[in-house]
């Protein structure tokens, strides 16, 4: 697939072939699903948590006589059914960790990164610089990238704080470092917007031969 490369003022400078590999794999949804549903899986924390009857600090005694009360026998406060007793069946800390192959993983990638191409969402420049963070230049940077319309994903190299403090405060804007690449925010934005030194980082890690 041939993509135009950009500058930062969105003219065409040069042209790239974009791996077939990577970019027009065959697109698998459900496995683009189950990488999701683990990546959000893992994010839980699993620390929810719920008193049982045992745990809850109120009187043991027993509530009022066995008998004569013309009410239901009771011997404690802490039953589930009284507002103030303990949960039943409630929630415990537990880990969501799923488990996913490494291959799958970046199939998973490969499938979502070839909907982005498919669409053509995804934005080449040749590079992303700026000398102090400025977060009104780097808008116009998004409007001569014609990526002002939607969520842009924009992924670095390396470490650049100029671009990525100017992109902190926008709420359609986001940087992430190319081999932090993952399923969630890839298919979360509308526009994936590589420099040539990210787009090489990308190739290295997703290449089929990895």
């Amino acid at each position: 697939m041939l993509v135009p490369v950009l500058n930062m003022q969105g003219e065409k400078v040069s042209e790239i072939e974009l791996r077939p590999d990577i970019f027009e794999a065959s697109v698998n949804v459900p496995l683009m699903h189950q990488a999701l549903v683990r990546q959000l899986a893992n994010a839980r924390l699993g620390t929810h948590k719920t008193k049982t009857r045992g745990e809850n600090n109120r009187s043991k005694a027993k509530w009022y006589r066995q008998k004569g009360t013309g009410r239901a026998r009771h011997g404690s406060r802490n039953a589930p059914i009284f507002v103030g007793g303990g949960v039943a069946h409630g929630p415990k800390p537990r880990s969501y960790e799923k488990q996913m192959p490494v291959k799958m993983r970046r199939a998973a990638l490969r499938s979502a990164l070839s909907v982005k191409a498919a669409a053509q969402q995804i934005v080449v420049v040749d590079q992303l610089t700026m000398a102090a963070p400025k977060t009104k230049e780097f808008v116009r940077v998004l409007q001569n990238l014609s990526a002002v319309d939607g969520k842009a994903l924009i992924l670095l190299p390396e470490r650049n704080a100029p671009v990525e403090l100017s992109v902190r405060n926008l709420p359609t804007a986001r940087t992430l470092r190319a081999h932090y690449l993952n399923i969630r925010d890839l298919m979360s934005a509308d526009y994936l917007i590589m420099p040539l030194g990210a787009l090489e980082v990308i190739e290295s890690i997703l290449g089929m031969a990895s």
